[in-house]
């Protein structure tokens, strides 16, 4: 029978099929277009349709086709596995297993229990581990383990306080169980200021520090080769870009057909994976990015699920997602500076619906004990960001040209920050998404951050040439040809940035920086120009984007006002002579992508 698991093709090419698709999608069956849709899901095809968003329409729809076909089930997806209760026997000593010695921990560092343990079996699903950690303030917190290959388990926490921890085991394997000791954390380095949390609109660490989420994509990076990955880090080390969305799953995509040298579960595309087997070495180098980008000071924002898939992963059934699931929150929720992505574009996951997705933020509320960001991010229909579970509003555009412009009202419909992850990318590829100009680019940032948001960075030259920019690229001394491969586009490889836009980008958060508060917050605005700054009414910041006035009044309020003229793409900041009061003619240059700042000087 056909069903959200069949391709488009397939049940086109069926007479009974194409009846049911011209009912329930006749703007997909019968377009132009249909051809290039042959390879794809019709789950995905669904969250092309407006008229699909219905729940019902969609049941509709799987009910018309579960009635045609030719009647052969899919194979069942495999069930959940319960952990063996004889997985060690009464003649193991209960608590046996030594932990390895503790290494130097400090406050918001890795706080780990390594425990050398049993190895027969299969550790990975017939065992359960996890600890009762007591901090030094009495206050206690569970934390779920893992194994980690050739005997050792680890169960990692995130060290939130200073000075002595305790912990006490908890496991299926008795020699796993009932094992204590204690652990000492020091103080926490200058740089580091502890994970990302909500402060209304906007983010802050744990410490108090602002964050601003200024952030770029690089969905495959990791999954690249080590001398790619390293060049990648030397480009951050050079950007002015404090988040990194990134993919725990390989992808496959345009421009994404080279394999990855291994994956999430042991196994290859031409073997198959086994789905009951983590490998642990994948994870290990995961895990050393993350902290590469840590020491960056960059947020590494982790999509746990994504559509754009070969390998099966985007369709493991509800028990191995969940074990999946479980297995990369224990192994990551110790690092401060991981953010969770539950999807990206989540409604083309052809093989989950709400119910699936809710089941599985619940999985992570369960497994994040230390309270890590967590959002999901939608291709076309919003996701309910007003669920509890959601910190923040992830999104991209939901138009050709018009998204950042409606950051403020997004603000006002959740009540919760709002971050444009994908807003368009600054590149020439054939696809809409991907060939904007870095003017535009960086007008869509400007038009976030007067409404109070954040927008994202995203980077697609093909093939990679290097656009006249006076600024300069972010590492003019790296190059491209670490590896032969002529489709090294940053959003998703990684290696270069070739654009013009993020030394903008830097200038922008310089001076957002320099708001009393270090952030922005939407005002009232004119008609046709938004205004921007902090709460406290001592900065205001309007942008005039791709208008190109030679002159504006503007009215000061009360006070004495210094009053400066920016230009956001040549990055420079003029002063209008003089402390001002009432109402100003401000002369501007007549061009575009201009901004005007007024700073109050008597309060």
């Amino acid at each position: 029978m056909f069903d959200r698991a069949s391709t488009f093709g397939e049940t086109l090419d069926s007479p009974a099929g194409r009846a049911v698709l011209e009912k329930h999608l006749p703007g997909i069956a019968a377009s132009p277009m249909a051809q290039q849709f042959r390879d794809a899901r019709l789950g995905q095809l669904v969250a092309l349709v407006p008229e699909l968003e219905d729940p019902s329409a969609r049941d509709a729809l799987w009910a018309a086709l579960a009635e045609v076909g030719d009647g052969t089930a899919r194979a069942p997806h495999a069930p959940a596995i319960a952990p063996d209760p004889a997985y060690e026997g009464e003649d193991v000593p209960r608590g046996s297993a030594v932990p390895a010695a503790a290494a130097p921990t400090r406050r918001w560092d890795p706080l780990e229990v390594r425990l050398s343990g049993p190895a027969h079996g299969n550790p990975f699903v017939d065992v359960d581990l996890d600890a009762l950690f007591t901090r030094p303030d009495g206050t206690t917190v569970r934390v779920g383990g893992f194994y980690d290959g050739d005997g050792v388990y680890v169960i990692r926490a995130l060290a939130d306080a200073e000075g002595e921890w305790r912990f006490e085991t908890r496991s299926t394997a008795r020699s796993l169980d009932g094992v204590t000791g204690r652990l000492e954390v020091a103080a926490a380095p200058v740089e580091a200021h502890g994970p990302v949390r909500v402060d209304g609109f906007h983010f802050r660490h744990a410490d108090g520090a602002r964050h601003r989420p200024i952030g770029t994509t690089a969905y495959a990076w990791t999954h690249q080769s080590e001398a790619r990955q390293q060049q990648t880090l030397r480009t951050l080390a050079a950007a002015p870009f404090a988040k990194l969305r990134m993919c725990v799953f390989p992808k496959s995509y345009l421009y994404n057909a080279n394999e990855p040298l291994d994956f999430p579960f042991v196994g290859s595309l031409a073997e198959g994976f086994d789905l009951e087997r983590f490998d642990p070495a994948h994870f290990r180098r995961l895990e050393r990015r993350i902290a590469d980008l840590a020491a960056l000071g960059i947020q590494a924002d982790l999509i746990l699920f994504h559509a754009y898939d070969r390998w099966g992963f985007s369709d493991l059934g509800p028990a191995v997602d969940e074990r999946y699931l479980r297995y990369v929150i224990r192994r990551l929720t110790g690092f401060a500076n991981v953010w969770w992505s539950l999807a990206n574009e989540y409604d083309l996951l052809w093989s989950k619906d709400l119910d699936d997705w809710e089941r599985l933020a619940a999985v992570i509320g369960e497994e994040d004990p230390f309270g890590h960001l967590l959002s999901i991010h939608n291709c076309r229909p919003f996701y309910d960001y007003g669920r509890p579970w959601i910190t923040h509003v992830s999104v991209q555009r939901v138009d050709v040209y018009r998204t950042a412009e409606n950051t403020d009202q997004w603000r006002q419909r959740w009540g919760k920050p709002v971050v444009v992850d994908e807003c368009a990318y600054e590149g020439d590829i054939d696809q809409g998404w991907g060939n904007i100009t870095g003017e535009e680019l960086v007008r869509r940032f400007w038009e976030g951050a007067v409404r109070g948001g954040y927008i994202g960075h995203g980077e697609t030259y093909y093939p990679p040439v290097l656009p006249a920019d006076p600024a300069g690229p972010a590492n003019p001394a790296d190059t491209d040809d670490q590896e032969d491969d002529d489709e090294v586009l940053w959003w998703s490889k990684g290696g270069v940035l070739h654009g013009t836009s993020p030394a903008r980008i830097a200038f922008l958060d310089r001076l957002i920086g320099e708001a009393p508060d270090g952030v922005w917050d939407p005002l009232p605005g004119d008609w046709d120009v938004p205004w921007g700054g902090d709460g406290g009414g001592r900065v205001r910041v309007g942008y005039f984007g791709f208008n190109r006035p030679r002159f504006r009044h503007v009215i000061l309020g009360d006070g004495t006002w210094r009053v400066e003229v920016i230009d956001t793409w040549n990055m420079t900041i003029e002063e209008i002579p003089g402390h001002h009061t009432g109402q100003l003619r401000v002369e501007l240059p007549g061009r575009p992508y201009i901004a005007v700042r007024l700073t109050r000087t008597d309060a």
